[in-house]
């Protein structure tokens, strides 16, 4: 058919030119009045004019006809108001993405021109470290210079007086004076030769191995280092202010006691360790009361003022309310929760693992997952199995992977900006924690220290209290100035003041 219509007759029906039926369609290029039956037979026809139809609508069928233009026009019009709903919905992603596609040009040159700031910022440190090096080698030259001349001179008149004895001894072979001979015994006999004499060697350039994501600038150790942030002073030796025995037991297999610690705003702290209780201590040592949990204290955050844990029992997050009642926040499924943090933003970071698999996952406080980090730029996984995990002023996520036994550092969107290894190979990266300025924190489980860092990754030093401390691996920052420090093998907490106090 090449085209239809709808045309009400008032006149008696016409007879099917096929059979005696009321005719239903008449085919105007053919000239042929059909009923419905019959219009299968004449359509399997080729027509030299095509099959233009006209449809004959008969009083006894107005209404039939009327009835299922109301149906159609019905159902066309529901999926019109539900499109229509959906257009809303549309019109709202378009704008947002149109924004998106507009701001995308200034978004990826700001990032460039991060880049190339950090380039220059490189760029500088070894242009600076070049030339610091290059008065060290002229001042060395200078010295081995004034060295070499010195000894030059003191050999050139050893060997003049070694001439000269071989000259008089020539002259007293041919003479055979013996008098001259008994004079000139005493003065060879004398005249030692020289069994030892000091070598020196000139500098050697020793190559540093550096990460491919990050250019490190070999650093001076000094006993007291200036905070760049501020006019503040780390202590040449940490004082230990306080000590806390958190009394839980140990464990069969590792021996481990103390695991996870959360400071609260008026100056209490939360211990979890190896028995189903969390404690809330004072900070003189005395405790103010325990609560039962279903699983080992082992990760602890502070979260609306409210302490909140890992649950790997059940692959749960939990917070203990004012009344001291367990509470479940959300699930994590599948995952099993391990290190988490309270962000800026209000939202929790948690370091999620399943079976070879880890990743880490921004929650609301009801649970939903605002976003996930698991991969980097190549599409590589970033995590082996995330650990524990704190959030910096700048907003970077810095997270230790305890199989990778290294400290690594996304920003916000989940974008890498750094690793740290520590300082030699025996670096045994475990919790972590920032202050105020930026600072990031590592305990170094094996190590028995504290790793201090900037914002950006680069080792400033160690921090180790008076006295030691033994297998740390908790930490939380009290105030900026100290740190409590758990030991897991001794159960102990120790507070550490580690700044100067201002003037």
């Amino acid at each position: 058919m090449m085209a239809s219509q709808m045309i009400s007759q008032g006149q008696e029906a016409v007879e099917c030119g096929l059979c005696q039926n009321p005719v239903s369609f008449f085919y105007r290029r053919c000239g042929v009045n059909l009923c419905d039956p019959c219009v299968p037979v004449h359509l399997r026809v080729k027509s030299k004019f095509g099959h233009d139809v006209v449809y004959y609508a008969s009083k006894d069928n107005d209404a039939e006809l009327h009835d299922k233009v109301e149906e159609l026009l019905k159902e066309i019009t529901q999926k019109n108001d539900r499109l229509q709903s959906f257009r809303h919905e549309m019109k709202t992603l378009l704008d947002h993405t149109t924004k998106q596609l507009s701001s995308l040009s200034s978004v990826y040159q700001k990032k460039k021109d991060e880049v190339t700031a950090r380039g220059k910022e490189c760029h500088k440190l070894i242009d600076n470290h070049v030339k610091k090096l290059h008065q060290e080698l002229d001042e060395l030259k200078k010295e081995n210079e004034a060295v070499l001349k010195k000894q030059k001179r003191e050999f050139e008149e050893i060997k003049g007086k070694m001439d000269e004895i071989n000259r008089k001894t020539t002259q007293l072979q041919k003479s055979k004076n013996v008098m001259e001979m008994q004079k000139f015994r005493p003065i060879i006999k004398e005249h030692k030769t020289m069994k030892e004499f000091t070598q020196y060697t000139l500098p050697t350039f020793f190559e540093i191995q550096n990460d491919q994501n990050y250019l490190e600038i070999p650093l001076l150790e000094k006993n007291v280092i200036p905070d760049p942030d501020s006019d503040r002073k780390v202590l040449e030796i940490p004082s230990v202010s306080s000590v806390i025995d958190t009394g839980f037991p140990a464990s069969e297999k590792y021996k481990n006691r103390l695991y996870g610690i959360a400071v609260t705003d008026d100056q209490k702290v939360w211990m979890g360790g190896h028995s189903g209780e969390l404690k809330l201590f004072y900070m003189q040592g005395h405790l103010h009361h325990t609560v039962t949990i279903t699983d080992t204290g082992m990760y602890l955050c502070m979260y609306t003022k409210q302490v909140v844990n890992s649950d790997r029992s059940d692959n749960t997050v939990k917070k203990i309310s004012d009344d001291d009642t367990v509470v479940t926040m959300f699930t994590t499924g599948d995952w099993v929760p391990n290190g988490i943090a309270g962000s800026a933003s209000g939202d929790l970071l948690v370091c999620l693992l399943k079976d070879d698999q880890s990743k880490v996952v921004r929650y609301s406080s009801t649970g939903t997952v605002l976003q996930e980090i698991q991969y980097d730029s190549q599409c590589q996984p970033l995590y082996q199995w995330a650990w524990y995990i704190a959030e910096n002023v700048n907003g970077d996520i810095i997270v230790t992977d305890f199989k990778k036994v290294i400290v690594i550092a996304v920003d916000r969107l989940g974008i890498f900006r750094f690793t740290y290894s520590g300082r030699n190979k025996d670096f045994d990266a475990c919790s972590v924690v920032t202050d105020s300025v930026g600072h990031v924190y590592v305990t170094d489980f094996k190590g028995d220290k504290i790793h201090m860092l900037d914002r950006d990754g680069r080792f400033l030093r160690y921090i180790i209290p008076e006295g030691g401390i033994m297998r740390p691996r908790a930490v939380c920052m009290i105030g900026d100035r100290e740190m409590i420090v758990g030991e897991c093998l001794t159960g102990l907490a120790k507070r550490i003041k580690f700044l100067e106090e201002q003037t």
